[in-house]
């Protein structure tokens, strides 16, 4: 592609530079090309899962005890082991491939956006439906989507070092004609996939897409491999610890058993069946699920998630680092005051609508000067027909007031193309674009009113042009006024240069035209986020490039300053020592005038106060903050690639009240984890208790080991992974942030295990003695009855009191989780069909049971469930 010119190019490709692919040529060569992405690692498929279950040596050991009974005679028992395991495994690598493909999808939607030219217009779209001959448009803050051949670049600089390793950004030369055998790193006319444009902006036609692009070539090298987040490395090893612990018990109780002279076989089952039960070996993969199906949520919700990690650290976010325009406010800017030297002058009309004018006497041309930096400065397109911008907000606006004052702006753009740019930075505050205009070429300069006014030296006003310096009480004056207004205040400026000229050598000596005040209005659903916060122990910081007048009056409005509170700028900020500045970072709720340096400083000082901070960003500058921050959360509407590549979050709407609808998602989902692990390990711990009791009691095991592996399977799968989808409590954004050094198993929830497993081992206990008691002559057999029954049910009613760590079911109502619901009633229906259909008794050694004896174990398996609301009602 590098040796051929664009013409050769376009016509190999079949395209147009002017109207781009047709979209149905486009859809015929995406069936062609295939889709524009790397092939990934192969994953396992469900079959591979399923017997990757099969690894645990306690599987292993468990079926060959199995197959030895068969073969002993004890066919019937071995083969209903066997499915029960198998039951167990099936269940296991659902849960496994469920994450995964969770997981998946959640990857697929991070990929970027690409603008493209499709008949003849641009618009966004997924950059994996890119196909060779597409014509796309670049920016400062794009990943390059694919392999392109550039046909116009404005100052174009890509950081390639993805590619060849080179940290310095290149500069590119649409122009040039390269040898054939030119180097990846030496092709000055070409932009590579997942390269990253740092300056400038282009237009190129796609080459090469997917695997036969040159980081295609190369893909292996960016395999990444699925991490384990914190919280899962806390599950595998509390797991670890108490696998050990399960596994000295059951040797305990084997060596106790064959002291005892039980049954050597019947014992060793009935010990490897207890450590397949008491093991929670399913526990990261029910966790990956959950945080899985939590992402998904969010997404609905109009957050994107990009890692399981992220999650968990939602629930313990201390403090939000929120961008005022777009987060904070509507993100629909309207010029609604302008001026013009002469006088200051409403416009009509709001948002992006066409509708409206510049209201007052004045002299067309006295704008006109303005009008057309408002035009002409700008790389933003206006779409007229849904009322809404293709790019930045702010440029759109002043758009549609150049539309206001009777300059139609596609005739002007067209009629005055650009020639050279000095494109807008965060250091000079500044845009300059230089133009033929009637003969003359015209620079056009638009920006902050501090960097305009200190770069001009004339003002007009009425066409005629007059020291700036006897103006500027008056300029500022207005200026004040209008930032007390909360209204966002540009400034523009316009010069006579060479054709020759460098821009960036002349933004000095200018003509102020006049000056423009446009506001972005404050969410409603802000200000309810912001007190939802303040309750839930979460500190709000806004930080924006506003002047401190307009921020502090945003701040006043939405409930983030009180009384005479006023923001801090980034100046104030560069004047403080470093024990000030952490002392006003520990009070101070507004930042004005910052700088992306200023925002990765801010950070810094809330991670050294012990702050989990998260950080929104929307430019390439702001990337640093964002990689800072404890979460890093990019805009999805106004945001650039490159940010949203450095955050963990993506929000797709660009509102505040969405970061913090995903704060209190990431409470719900901890805090189901932790129901679910409570119940599981309790349940758990409840039967090692039971089988280590009787065993000391000499009264042999409660338990067969079918019974064992069978309360496992229906306890241990279904009732624990609904705790995990139990719905939010109303309380749940009514606390502090939880520290994320914390224990998943705390004093409150250990205390809560060792009374709820004491409550279930001595349930079953009880209802062992009762049925034993029943016929003495079969007592063993009605005892296990009993026991398999009371375990059962006291396992089901102890996951609906699990639904809360902290209120009574009788408060919270005990059928509000559907899935827990459909999960308690299955598993009581099975259990009752095993006790009922005789064949079923045969297999599981059990007894038929009169509707008192039913009664009388279901009464008994009351216990745990009262023992664990007693626990909330006296904060045990």
């Amino acid at each position: 592609m590098h040796n051929k010119s664009i013409e050769e190019l376009t016509s190999e490709l079949k395209s147009d530079m002017d109207s781009g692919l047709s979209a149905s040529e486009a859809e015929k060569r995406l069936k062609e090309y295939g889709e524009n992405r790397l092939k990934e690692g192969r994953s396992e498929t469900f079959l591979q899962l399923f017997f990757n279950q099969f690894k645990s040596i306690l599987i292993i050991i468990l079926l060959l005890a199995a197959l030895v009974s068969a073969i002993i005679g004890e066919f019937t028992e071995g083969m209903v082991i066997m499915i029960i395991v198998v039951l167990n495994s099936l269940v296991g690598a659902r849960q496994e491939k469920s994450a995964g493909d969770a997981v998946k999808a959640l990857k697929d939607m991070t990929s970027p956006n690409a603008r493209v030219l499709r008949d003849g217009k641009v618009m966004e779209i997924e950059s994996h439906l890119l196909v060779p001959g597409d014509i796309i448009e670049l920016e400062a803050g794009n990943f390059v989507p694919a392999d392109i051949r550039l046909a116009e670049a404005v100052n174009l600089k890509v950081e390639e070092s993805a590619l060849t390793g080179e940290s310095v950004a290149v500069e590119k030369d649409c122009s040039a004609v390269l040898d054939e055998k030119v180097p990846v790193a030496e092709r000055i006319n070409s932009a590579f996939m997942s390269t990253i444009v740092t300056y400038g902006r282009a237009r190129g036609i796609v080459v090469k897409t997917g695997m036969d692009t040159e980081m295609g070539k190369i893909a292996e090298m960016l395999d990444e491999e699925d991490e384990e987040t914190p919280l899962q490395k806390k599950l595998n090893s509390l797991g670890g610890k108490l696998g050990i612990t399960c596994l000295v018990v059951c040797v305990i109780i084997f060596t106790l058993g064959f002291y005892r002279k039980m049954d050597l076989m019947e014992i060793f089952m009935v010990s490897i069946s207890l450590a397949v039960a008491a093991v929670p070996e399913g526990l990261p993969a029910i966790v990956t699920v959950i945080l899985a199906l939590g992402m998904k949520k969010m997404v609905s919700n109009n957050v994107l998630v990009k890692n399981l990690g992220s999650v968990e650290t939602l629930g313990s976010t201390t403090v939000i680092c929120s961008d005022k325009t777009g987060t904070l406010t509507q993100n629909k800017m309207t010029v609604t005051k302008v001026f013009n030297g002469s006088g200051e002058f409403d416009i009509t009309g709001t948002g992006y609508s066409l509708e409206g004018k510049i209201e007052g006497t004045y002299k067309e041309e006295s704008f006109r000067n303005m009008l057309l930096t408002g035009i002409l400065c700008n790389d933003s397109k206006l779409d007229v027909e849904n009322e809404g911008v293709l790019g930045d907000p702010t440029e759109g606006a002043l758009l549609v007031m150049g539309e206001k004052g009777g300059l139609d702006h596609e005739e002007t753009i067209s009629n005055y193309p650009r020639l050279k740019e000095f494109p807008f930075d965060s250091e000079r505050k500044m845009m300059s674009t230089v133009h033929s205009i009637d003969g003359k070429t015209m620079m056009f300069t638009k920006g902050a009113p501090d960097s305009i006014f200190k770069a001009c030296t004339r003002i007009e006003i009425d066409g005629q042009l007059h020291d700036i310096s006897e103006h500027m009480d008056r300029l500022n004056e207005i200026y004040m006024k209008w930032a007390k207004e909360a209204l966002r205040v540009l400034c523009y400026a316009c010069k006579e240069v060479s054709e020759t000229a460098d821009p960036a050598t002349e933004e000095n000596d200018m003509v102020l035209c006049g000056m423009s005040g446009m506001i972005d209005p404050p969410r409603e659903e802000a200000k309810d986020a912001i007190a939802t916060c303040k309750s839930a122990g979460i500190r709000v910081i806004m930080i924006t490039g506003d002047h401190a007048v307009t921020a502090s009056a945003i701040g006043s409005d939405i409930g983030l300053l009180e009384g005479d509170e006023k923001a801090v700028t980034g100046a104030e900020i560069d004047e403080m020592s470093d024990s000030s500045f952490m002392d006003t970072v520990g009070k101070i709720n507004v930042f004005s005038r910052v700088s992306p340096q200023h925002k990765v400083h801010i950070v810094d000082a809330l991670r050294n106060l012990n702050q989990i901070a998260a950080m929104t960003g929307d430019g390439v500058n702001d990337a640093p903050s964002l990689k800072k921050a404890d979460i890093g959360i990019a805009m999805g509407i106004t945001g650039t690639d490159v940010s949203k590549e450095a955050s963990d979050m993506i929000l797709t709407d660009d509102n505040f009240s969405s970061i913090v609808g995903a704060v209190k998602e990431g409470r719900v989902i901890f805090s189901n984890i932790r129901k679910f692990v409570s119940f599981l390990i309790s349940c758990n711990i409840g039967e090692i208790l039971l089988i280590f009791t009787a065993m000391l009691m000499d009264w042999g095991s409660p338990l067969t080991p079918i019974q064992l592996l069978w309360v496992n399977l229906i306890t241990d799968s279904l009732p624990a992974f609904a705790l995990g989808m139990e719905p939010e409590e109303d309380d749940v954004m009514s606390f502090n942030p939880r520290d994320p050094q914390s224990p998943i198993i705390d004093k409150k929830m250990g205390t809560g295990i060792v009374f709820q497993s004491i409550g279930l081992a001595a349930a079953a206990l009880i209802s062992f003695r009762i049925g034993y008691n029943i016929n003495p002559e079969m007592g063993h057999e009605y005892g296990n009855t009993f026991a398999f029954l009371t375990l059962i049910s006291g396992e089901l009613l102890r996951a609906f009191s699990g639904r809360s760590e902290n209120k009574s079911v009788f408060k919270t109502g005990f059928f509000g989780n559907k899935y827990l619901n459909f999960a308690v009633g299955g598993s009581y229906l099975l259990t009752f069909l095993i006790i009922e259909l005789s064949f079923m008794r045969n297999i599981f050694d059990i007894h038929s049971m009169t509707l008192n004896q039913l009664a009388i174990a279901f009464t008994i398996s009351l216990i745990p469930f009262l023992a664990a609301e007693a626990g909330k009602t006296f904060k045990i």
